[in-house]
């Protein structure tokens, strides 16, 4: 029997890393957090190489309520992303789902210089110090046109609902990821992580 296991392993097609991570997107845009990680788990051990890259895994670890997990793995994302204000904001959110808003604002990740508008001001909210305003007016600097205007309040209005889904105020959430969600459309997979906030609201 233990010969014929062997063969039929031998001739069933081993699914490689692409694969893995192309279904573990999927299954997070579908709400499936546990078979988003198992995916994405399966992409490592692949190639682990990946790891330190992963911040997709992060973000369903989040949605699925894995918050350490969740933690770890931005803080190791940081290694490879170091100025990246998304990377601090989701590691924030997850520390806040562990231990409340005060710990994840004394453990937020330093951040010197994210040069897209307006991501150092929603850094700033996050520290404790800027407000939703601020973000939306930082968005609205030079007067934005076409793509640029649509990247930077789909972002700012993104971030501020997930500030506020921290600190509680589910209301508030809603209404600015709604907007980043169907208002500022964005074709990837930070739109889709808007979309999804959304669905699992519901």
């Amino acid at each position: 029997m233990l010969w014929l296991a062997l063969a039929l392993f031998l001739q069933t097609p081993q699914i490689g890393w692409q694969e893995h991570n192309r279904l573990g997107e999927e299954a997070f845009r579908a709400g499936d957090m546990a078979a988003s990680i198992r995916h994405f788990d399966q992409a490592i051990q692949a190639e682990p190489r990946l790891g330190p890259h992963h911040w997709q895994r992060g973000i369903s670890l989040y949605y699925a309520g894995r918050y350490q997990d969740c933690a770890k793995q931005f803080v190791i994302h940081r290694t490879v992303n170091p100025e990246d204000v998304e990377n601090a904001v989701f590691h924030y959110l997850c520390v806040a789902g562990a231990g409340g808003v005060p710990a994840a604002r004394s453990g937020l990740i330093p951040i010197r210089q994210d040069a897209r508008i307006p991501m150092m001001e929603v850094y700033a909210m996050y520290q404790g110090k800027s407000t939703p305003e601020k973000v939306l007016s930082a968005a609205a600097s030079g007067n934005p046109e076409g793509v640029e205007k649509q990247n930077r309040f789909f972002y700012a209005h993104l971030y501020i609902g997930l500030w506020l889904h921290a600190a509680g105020d589910s209301a508030g959430a809603r209404e600015h990821i709604g907007k980043a969600a169907n208002e500022y459309v964005a074709a990837h997979y930070m739109g889709d992580v808007a979309r999804v906030h959304l669905k699992l609201a519901k």
